[in-house]
C-alpha cells in the first residue's frame, strides 16, 4: 500500500481538517480500491463486467467510508494495514448500493455522469451491483493478513450492516410505492439510521477500531459516533437535495420531491403544515413531477413549515452532543481530532 497513514501522526504536513484528509487521501484510497476488482477469465467478462465496473468505480467520489475506517484504526493505536481489505470492502458495498439505488430510484445522474444502468443498459447494471456485494465479504475473507477470529468479527459487522441497509432501503421505497403520508419523524429516524448510518458511520468506524486492535468500549464508542454522525450525513444529503448550490450538477436536483422520498423535511413538514398547505404538498409529491415551478412550490412550502430549519438543526444538535462524547472515548490525537472534524463536514459538506 503507498499510503503511510502514518504520517497522521508523525508529519508537520498532516491535515488538520477532515476535508483536507479527504483531499489528500480520496485518490490514493481509490486505487487501493480499485486494486480489488478482478479481471475476467474471457475477453468478454472484461467488456460486459469488470471494466466498466472498474471505471464506474475509479468515479467514486470522495471515498470517506474507507478513510474513517483507517482513521478510527489510528485512533486506537492500530496498523492501518490491517484495515484495507475491510475498508475496500465497504467502499464496494457503497459502490452497489449506489448502482442497485439508482436503478430503484429510476434516476439518471451520478456524479455528474448518466447512471450507469443507462450507459450499461438495466441488465448489466445489476449484475455490477451483485458483484460489488460479493467483493464485500470475498475481500476480507481472502486477507491474509487478518487473524481468523478478527476476520470472524469484521465479517459479520459486514453481514448485519448488509441486512441493515436493506431494511432501510425497504422502508423508504415502500413508503413512497405506497403513497404513506402517516411517517413520522420517528419512522423516518429507523428508516435513515438503517438505510445509511450504519454503512456510511458506524460500521466503518467500528470495523477500523477492531481491527486496530481497539478496547470494546473504544469499538462501541466508534459505532455509537457513526450512528449519530451518520444520520446527520444523511439529512444533510436530504438539504442539499432540495436546496443544495452544486448539488443540481451531480444528480439530480430535487428529485427526492419527484420521487415522493419521505425525508426528515418532508415529514416534519406534513405534520405542521396546516390543511390547504398539507393537502398541496401531498399532491406535489404524489403527483412524481419534474416541473420547476412544482419543485420550488413544494420546497416553499416545507419552509412555510419551518421544516428545512428544523432538519438542519436536528442534525447540528446530533454532530455536536456525538464530538463531545467522542471525546471521552479516546485519547487525544490527530487522528481522533481528524474524525472529531468529520462531524462538522458531514453537516456542512455542500455536496
Amino acid at each position: 500500500m503507498d499510503i503511510d497513514f502514518n504520517e497522521l501522526i508523525n508529519s508537520d504536513e498532516r491535515p488538520k481538517t477532515f476535508e483536507e484528509y479527504l483531499d489528500q487521501y480520496a485518490g490514493y484510497v481509490g486505487d487501493v480500491v480499485n486494486a480489488f476488482i478482478p479481471h475476467g477469465t474471457h475477453p468478454d467478462m472484461d467488456k460486459y463486467l469488470y471494466t466498466p465496473m472498474l471505471d464506474y468505480s475509479r468515479n467514486g467520489g470522495k471515498r470517506h467510508r474507507p478513510l474513517i475506517c483507517f482513521a478510527a484504526c489510528l485512533a486506537v493505536g492500530g496498523d492501518t494495514s490491517k484495515a484495507i481489505s475491510s475498508a475496500a470492502a465497504i467502499e464496494h458495498f457503497h459502490t452497489a448500493a449506489l448502482i442497485h439505488d439508482d436503478i430503484a430510484d429510476e434516476a439518471e445522474l451520478r456524479r455528474g455522469e448518466p447512471c450507469l444502468h443507462l450507459r450499461e443498459g438495466m441488465g448489466l447494471a445489476i449484475i455490477m451491483g451483485d458483484l460489488g456485494l460479493q467483493l464485500v465479504n470475498g475481500t476480507v475473507a481472502k486477507d491474509p493478513d487478518l487473524d481468523d477470529a478478527t476476520k470472524l468479527r469484521v465479517l459479520n459487522e459486514l453481514i448485519d450492516m448488509t441486512r441493515r441497509t436493506i431494511e432501510g432501503q425497504a422502508l423508504d421505497i415502500g413508503w413512497a410505492r405506497d403513497n404513506r403520508y402517516d411517517i413520522t419523524p420517528e419512522d423516518y429516524l429507523v428508516m435513515a439510521t438503517c438505510k445509511t448510518a450504519h454503512y456510511s458511520g458506524a460500521v466503518p468506524l467500528a470495523i477500523g477500531a477492531i481491527v486496530g486492535g481497539g478496547t470494546e468500549a473504544q469499538i462501541e464508542g466508534l459505532r455509537n459516533y457513526g450512528l449519530d454522525t451518520g444520520l446527520a450525513f444523511q439529512i444533510q444529503d436530504d438539504l442539499l437535495n432540495l436546496i443544495g448550490k452544486t448539488e443540481s450538477t451531480k444528480k439530480g436536483f430535487r428529485d427526492d420531491i419527484t420521487e415522493g422520498k419521505r425525508t426528515l423535511v418532508v415529514v416534519h413538514a406534513l405534520q405542521n403544515l396546516e390543511n390547504a398547505d398539507r393537502d398541496r404538498l401531498v399532491e406535489l409529491l404524489s403527483s412524481h413531477t419534474k416541473e420547476l415551478a412544482d419543485l420550488d412550490e413544494a420546497v416553499a412550502l416545507m419552509n412555510k413549515a419551518g421544516s428545512i430549519d428544523y432538519a438542519r438543526n436536528y442534525a447540528e444538535n446530533l454532530t455536536s452532543i456525538a464530538k463531545n462524547r467522542l471525546c471521552g472515548i479516546l485519547e487525544p490525537s490527530p487522528s481522533r481530532d481528524i474524525l472529531i472534524s468529520m462531524a462538522d463536514w458531514f453537516v456542512n459538506r455542500l455536496s
